[in-house]
């Protein structure tokens, strides 16, 4: 049994230490996950609500799989449900506005540099997904497998195409220190 099982375990029978080094322990992981795949300008309210769905259903984890995968499929659940939240405001106010889709922010303003945010939330949801799981937050791919529920094959295709979409963005806005300050970019179309 891992240390974070442990002390997840530890922390259902009422040891607050447990938790309180639990989350400390996990915090990292569960920060960059709502950053990359939720809302990152709200990260810090994601993860304290993905906190608070562990914390309410800690009772139920049984231990058959490490709390670390248990806590990551919380906190994605939290960011699907932030990123539907999220879409359907959007569309009640454009609906409201009487405006089309494509209309809304045509041009949006670009701080020079490219900063890896802005790269990862041009890939789809499944692909950006793998990438963070894996990549930042340092999962084995099998793990990332078991997490999202999906063959480990499809994990490493998810990430290599991840990183080919990553790797074309990055080639054609140039050398991050010699790009001209771009002051509009196009939206692209979703």
């Amino acid at each position: 049994m891992d240390h974070l099982t442990a002390l997840l375990l530890d922390a259902q029978r009422g040891d607050r230490d447990a938790l309180e080094r639990f989350v400390a322990a996990t915090q990292h992981d569960v920060m960059a996950m709502c950053r990359y795949l939720g809302d990152r300008d709200n990260a810090d309210d994601l993860a304290q609500e993905a906190y608070e769905r562990a914390i309410a259903s800690m009772h139920r984890y049984r231990a058959t799989g490490p709390a670390k995968h248990w806590l990551l499929t919380i906190t994605r659940r939290t960011c699907a449900d932030a990123t539907r939240r999220r879409g359907r405001r959007r569309k009640n106010e454009q609906r409201e506005l009487g405006m089309a889709h494509d209309a809304l922010d045509e041009y949006v303003p670009v701080d020079e540099g490219v900063e890896i945010e802005e790269l990862l939330h041009e890939l789809d949801d499944d692909r950006r997904a793998a990438f963070v799981l894996t990549q930042l937050t340092g999962l084995r791919y099998d793990e990332a497998a078991d997490l999202l529920g999906v063959p480990i094959g499809t994990i490493r295709s998810r990430v290599a195409r991840a990183r080919d979409q990553l790797l074309q963005v990055l080639d054609a806005t140039g050398p991050l220190d010699q790009q001209e300050p771009e002051r509009h970019r196009r939206r692209p179309h979703r």
